[in-house]
């Protein structure tokens, strides 16, 4: 009976969250469902408990039971959102440092004494300054991709730079693999861009490149999305010898690359970018949002050259260029070596967040890289993950279910914790608060 109650919730909730059953839908009666499904009227008054736990449904006395409206406001796990400010929030990731904005003043103090503000204010070339590009080269130099700085376009930003290796490489229609679970915004992206993705099954420390191999015998596969080097959300590091197997199935079946290494800084010495590997067929795209600030939009894409143009002119549709007052400033902090403070202080800081989630979750089967800034949390047993959701936010705490980074059609049931984004203190507490409300839930 236990298998057979969690299947009817699990069904109520996909087409809630579907919207094949839209807000304001009245549910069948508890009777209704009982002889609908074959189950006990104690079994179907438990599905319509669970659901209501969930923050899917509500019942009314005298009324029936209807379906909430699980859209307005966001906060129920279904998606990556923005979170009040009254809200301990463990969804997104924005790390910074104490004095990161002091550093902010004081670059554009220097730049309205020392730089050249009126050619800040023109149109810019559509991929960047080439001043600007070599210095972004020299970057780029030190994480081991040597490349021609006539191959590398700057950016608004990683997610930008996704779309802009979207747009420029892909058509709408294209089968992509990427991993079972993936970063939100490439899946919104593919969206978008009518892309289909073909989920590659997960292995214990990476994707199961023998699927990913099937898959490409099976279907006309146009690209690979992947992040190699510490993925989101399960902290996977590809080793080397991963990373020859993924660029020896490109080649065989004629892929491109799409390499996302917005966490990769976080990894003291990994190994090489897939770039390295295959370097004719990978568009590598990176950002400083989360090693400087999320709210400074520069990111670089390194690309064949072959590539280049398609690329070019998907930045002039989408921005024209990047903001020059933006890219001045983080070209500056490459310069004087100011990012490569940030990445190692950010390295540190992640390491003592995990520590904190450790000691507080010891017992618990979750997953992770000890210098990564989340942590994926799959729940035990009967558990279900938009109840927990639902429970820590009726305390002012906001995770993420499994549903925006799941490229599956079984969502598991687990949670994703960002450390990133609250202070030390109040990590601790929050992650004491997200341990009681699983415990909790097991001894239901």
């Amino acid at each position: 009976m236990k298998a057979r109650y969690k299947a009817i919730v699990d069904e109520y909730a996909a087409a809630i969250r579907s919207g094949s059953l839209p807000a304001g839908t009245r549910l069948p009666t508890h009777r209704a469902l009982s002889g609908e499904k074959h189950i006990s009227l104690a079994t179907a008054t438990r599905v319509y408990t669970e659901l209501e736990a969930m923050g899917l449904v509500s019942g009314e006395i005298g009324r029936g039971t209807f379906v909430r409206d699980i859209s307005l406001p966001a906060g129920l796990g279904t998606d990556q959102h923005v979170v009040a400010s009254d809200v301990v929030d463990l969804n997104f990731n924005y790390p910074a440092l104490p004095n990161q904005a002091d550093l902010l003043r004081e670059a554009m103090r220097q730049l309205a004494t020392t730089g050249d503000l009126e050619s800040l204010l023109r149109y810019q070339p559509h991929a960047g300054r080439q001043n600007d590009r070599d210095i972004i080269a020299s970057w780029l130099a030190k994480t081991g991709i040597t490349v021609s700085v006539d191959n590398i376009l700057i950016v608004n930003g990683a997610q930008h730079g996704l779309a802009v290796a979207v747009m420029g490489s892909l058509k709408p229609g294209d089968v992509v693999a990427v991993d079972a679970l993936i970063y939100p915004g490439f899946k919104a992206l593919a969206a978008l861009y009518h892309l289909e993705l073909a989920p590659i099954p997960a292995g214990i420390d990476g994707p199961d490149l023998n699927a990913l191999r099937q898959i490409c015998q099976r279907r006309r596969v146009r690209a690979i999305y992947t992040m190699p080097t510490l993925h989101n959300p399960l902290g996977w590091v590809l080793s080397h010898a991963q990373r020859r197997e993924i660029a020896l199935i490109a080649r065989t079946f004629d892929l491109i690359l799409l390499e996302d290494a917005a966490y990769a800084f976080l990894v003291h010495r990994p190994p090489s970018p897939l770039a390295c590997y295959a370097p004719e067929r990978t568009v590598y795209i990176t950002g400083f949002a989360k090693n400087i600030a999320t709210g400074l939009r520069v990111g670089a894409v390194v690309c064949p050259a072959g590539m280049r143009g398609a690329l070019e002119r998907a930045i002039r549709a989408t921005t024209w260029n990047t903001p020059s007052l933006m890219v001045s400033i983080i070209c500056g902090w490459i310069k004087d070596g100011t990012i490569r403070r940030l990445e190692s202080l950010k390295r540190r800081d992640a390491r003592q967040r995990q520590a904190i989630a450790r000691e507080i979750l010891c017992d618990d089967d979750w997953i992770s890289h000890p210098s990564s800034y989340f942590i994926w949390l799959p729940l035990p047993g009967e558990i279900r993950a938009e109840r927990i959701v639902h429970r820590l936010l009726q305390q002012q705490i906001s995770v993420s279910t499994a549903e925006p980074f799941s490229t599956s059609q079984n969502v598991p049931h687990a949670i994703r914790l960002a450390l990133g984004s609250v202070s030390m203190d109040k990590l601790r507490l929050a992650l004491i608060a997200v341990k009681k409300t699983i415990d909790y839930e097991k001894d239901i």
